[in-house]
């Protein structure tokens, strides 16, 4: 997964629609992207900018995990 981020907000929408249905990512809302390689030159086809950052940490990979069982809890 290739860590990706867009020049500017109609970038990232434009391949946000392109790239669902196509390949998993994972998105964040600072225009931050996470990527498979394959997927690059497809987006780069597309005519959508964007800046490599490196590859995506492990932490960036990871589903976000968050706890319930504090939540199901009644006081």
């Amino acid at each position: 997964m290739i860590h990706i981020r867009f020049t500017n907000h109609d970038c990232e929408r434009r391949a946000l629609g392109y790239l669902a249905g196509r390949f998993s990512f994972k998105s964040w809302s600072t225009g931050d992207m996470i990527v498979p390689e394959v997927a690059l030159p497809y987006l780069a086809w597309e005519g959508i900018q964007f800046a490599v950052e490196g590859p995506a940490t492990y932490e960036q990979c990871m589903p976000s995990i968050r706890n319930s069982s504090a939540t199901d809890r009644i006081l």
